[in-house]
């Protein structure tokens, strides 16, 4: 069997990865404001989906061509509400996410990473998120944030610009994601991937890639 190379950078990707799922933030925000989940659903297929024709609103708001105020417009006129009454524009994304936690696990395994020597870089889709500027100052040599550099995943030129910030080839890294597009895009221009699922089981898969790592405490769940 051929050995894998050794992994010199690790790409994390942040929602969902670095915190607690998206998908828990998004059904409470769904609950709280009464709106019917297959409205939602319907739309991100639309917007999000493989078949999606480029320039969707989500494509423009994640490369920073779009508002957030804008984006909320077009979101809130697509969705349903149990009762019929209109869903509030200003704001949701906030609402959206407002369930969205940082993950102390996943915040330990980047720590683990980078006390092994290997580089560390953040790369997210954003969706008009604050991120906490100073944790990730702390815990990255670089952030590649779709917004800021007009490029977003699975474009496999953001996957690029990522590694420059790594100062590594493609086979040398490893990049963590919830999304199977992005995860399989980064394995086609030849990182090593993980398909984050849940906070032990990545720790497992990127020891199995990283052997130093199995020998870092795992940290209890929170």
């Amino acid at each position: 069997m051929t050995d894998l190379p050794k992994a010199e950078a690790v790409l994390f990707d942040y929602g969902g990865v670095l915190t607690t799922p998206v998908h828990d933030s998004i059904d409470a925000w769904l609950h709280r404001d009464g709106i019917r989940p297959e409205s939602f659903s319907r739309t991100l297929k639309a917007w999000m989906s493989r078949s999606a024709a480029d320039g969707t609103p989500v494509h423009r708001l994640e490369t920073g061509a779009m508002a957030v105020a804008e984006f909320e417009g077009l979101m809130a006129a697509e969705l349903v509400t149990y009762d019929g009454s209109p869903v509030a524009a200003n704001g949701l994304l906030a609402r959206l996410f407002a369930g969205m936690d940082p993950e102390p696990r996943m915040l330990a395994l980047v720590r683990d990473v980078r006390a092994l020597g290997l580089r560390t870089v953040l790369l997210s889709n954003s969706w008009g998120n604050t991120y906490p500027r100073a944790l990730l100052a702390e815990l990255f040599d670089a952030v590649v944030i779709s917004g800021e550099v007009g490029l977003r995943k699975p474009d496999p030129r953001i996957y690029r610009l990522a590694l420059d910030k790594a100062g590594v080839e493609a086979g040398d890294a490893v990049f963590i994601d919830d999304a199977e597009p992005n995860e399989a895009a980064a394995a086609a221009l030849g990182l090593q991937t993980v398909l984050h699922t849940d906070p032990s089981r990545t720790r497992q898969q990127l020891a199995a890639l990283i052997p130093d790592l199995a020998a870092t405490a795992v940290p209890p769940r929170v």
